[in-house]
């Protein structure tokens, strides 16, 4: 399987850095190919330009700002995200993927009559999250109602159709976490990839 590995974390020597190479390495132990998307370093330019916006309801929708990385996102069966979750959200990098790579005619289709969107990534049948947040996982879960996992299951995993596999996996306490518990999780995230048939 093809798997879009994404990095969105602004630090080369981040724990989300060593999540993406655990990941990737899992990956590849388990016979799967990988196009490792590090935004950052790749110079990924989040804003969502004037043409773009103006253009959303075009036929053809035209992202040529962006089309290197859209091509990169339908040629994948699999897309992995990892990130940390700053303010309970995305890094302003990754929602700025979202913006402009999940955009009409890639990852969803307009019925210009008015109706639903239809899914446009149908390539993808596997859709995971590795994060990080600094929070304990009651307050992220209770309080604020677990925004990120929502907005990833129910806002952009359906863009994939109906089949597709979503997983979060979450290390809550970040900032806490100690030398054994930091590397107990990567582990966890190992075991969890080679799971991938």
């Amino acid at each position: 399987m093809h798997i879009l590995l994404v990095l969105a974390h602004p630090l080369p020597e981040s724990y989300a850095a060593s999540i993406a190479a655990t990941v990737k390495t899992a990956l590849e132990e388990n016979g799967h190919t990988v196009d490792f998307l590090d935004l950052y370093s790749e110079g990924f330019e989040p804003e969502l330009t004037q043409a773009e916006r103006r253009g959303y309801f075009d036929r053809p929708f035209t992202a040529s700002g962006v089309d290197p990385l859209i091509a990169r996102l339908k040629a994948a069966e699999g897309l992995f995200l990892v990130f940390p979750q700053w303010w309970f959200n995305f890094p302003a990098i990754l929602k700025g993927f979202f913006d402009r790579v999940f955009a009409p005619d890639t990852a969803f289709l307009h019925d210009l009559d008015g109706g639903r969107i239809r899914p446009g990534l149908t390539n993808i049948r596997h859709f995971w999250a590795f994060t990080t947040t600094g929070s304990p996982w009651w307050l992220v879960k209770f309080y604020m109602g677990d925004p990120v996992r929502r907005i990833l299951k129910r806002g952009l995993a359906v863009c994939c159709g109906r089949g597709v596999q979503f997983r979060m996996l979450n290390l809550h306490d970040m900032d806490r976490q100690k030398e054994p518990q930091l590397t107990a999780h990567l582990e966890k995230v190992r075991r969890q990839v080679l799971e991938l048939r």
